[in-house]
């Protein structure tokens, strides 16, 4: 009988998206084939410890998960036998044993942003999803405009500013605003996902508060131009040769897709395929593409645009390498939407991910 596939699911971790990842680790869980694969759940607390978890997958969404696992794991006497453990060790210690692949289903900083990857590229095990490089670049805003920018993708206008800056006077940035920027306009994180630390701006009387509240999460500001569009999305999926999804709109409860419109509240809408032209949905696609090139992305991405109302013109917002994985986020349901289910969809993101490790794979040692 063939063996099965070993996977570790991570879940959690130390970001401001911790309930989120549970929520999209739950139905990853419960989606990924049995008969193929043997599934380890790992739990990685807001503290940052990793515990192993072989309980109900209802409890991870919950958060009962940890008081679970702490008493499995101090029931066992479980500690690492090397004394001098590398990172291999570790991982396949906390695993319960060797691992094939990893599934890093964490999102936001310390999970989404390269730091995870680069862990699991110094122990040598494959896993899904981008590389270091695509995931950091991804994760930052900022960085990822230039690479945008570079590839001939309309954005809206923006500035950068520092956590230092925003401290004392602030005129200055108020004078590059209203020159370049204008009301209303978007203050985030460069580093956050989900909308965590996002506001609106309508004047200026309400700028210093978006700053003080953006720059709780990173010391790097961005400040954004409203674009007065439809909000939609497209999933790739792929490595060398990637293909587009069809094309979601998102239609937010709120003003704007926040954090509350997305996991709080049940009255935004989801419609796919989005009611757009076909030029402008190929637009889309053909975007989404682009930019999932552009920062040397594989596997997986969801790239996020406005399509501005009255001209139709799209404007990539940002991307999302590790996007939303629940029952009805956004990049399962468009694949969904082309005949992929959430279990097939799952099988390939595996496979992809086992070709990218076998083609990002370096050799480390000097052949004379």
């Amino acid at each position: 009988m063939e063996r099965k596939t070993r996977i570790a699911v991570l879940f959690g971790g130390q970001s401001s998206e911790h309930e989120v990842s549970r929520v999209s680790a739950r139905s990853v869980l419960e989606n990924l084939d049995s008969e193929k694969y043997e599934i380890l759940p790992v739990g990685i607390t807001k503290n940052g410890e990793w515990l192993p978890y072989r309980g109900e997958y209802g409890l991870v969404e919950t958060g009962e998960w940890e008081e679970q696992a702490r008493k499995e794991f101090d029931k066992a006497g479980a500690r690492l036998s090397s004394a001098f453990p590398s990172v291999k060790n570790f991982v396949e210690e906390v695993c319960g044993g060797p691992v094939d692949i990893v599934f890093p289903v964490l999102h936001g900083i310390n999970g989404e942003d390269g730091s995870v990857q680069g862990m699991l590229e110094l122990a040598g095990i494959p896993y899904v999803g981008c590389n270091i490089l695509s995931s950091a670049v991804g994760m930052d805003k900022a960085v990822s405009k230039i690479l945008f920018e570079h590839a001939g993708l309309n954005q809206a206008r923006y500035i950068v500013v520092k956590r230092h800056e925003i401290h004392g006077d602030i005129s200055e940035i108020h004078k590059r605003v209203e020159t370049y920027i204008g009301y209303p306009c978007f203050v985030k994180p460069s580093n956050a996902g989900s909308s965590v630390g996002v506001s609106k701006v309508k004047d200026p009387a309400g700028l210093a508060k978006a700053l003080e509240t953006a720059a709780n999460y990173d010391r790097k500001i961005l400040i954004e131009e409203f674009i007065d569009g439809r909000e939609v999305e497209c999933a790739v999926l792929g490595f060398d040769e990637p293909v587009a999804s069809t094309v979601g709109e998102i239609i937010p409860c709120n003003e704007f897709y926040d954090y509350e419109a997305k996991y709080i509240k049940p009255d935004s809408k989801i419609c796919i395929p989005a009611d757009l032209d076909k030029d402008v949905i190929e637009t889309v696609r053909t975007d989404a593409i682009t930019a999932f090139r552009a920062l040397d992305c594989a596997v997986l991405a969801r790239v996020d645009f406005f399509v501005q109302k009255g001209t139709k013109k799209v404007f990539i917002n940002e991307i999302n390498t590790m996007p939303g994985f629940t029952s009805i986020s956004m990049y399962p349901k468009l694949w969904e939407a082309v005949g992929i289910s959430y279990r097939e969809l799952l099988d390939k993101l595996i496979e992809l991910s086992f070709l990218r490790f076998r083609e990002y794979y370096r050799l480390f040692e000097r052949r004379l």
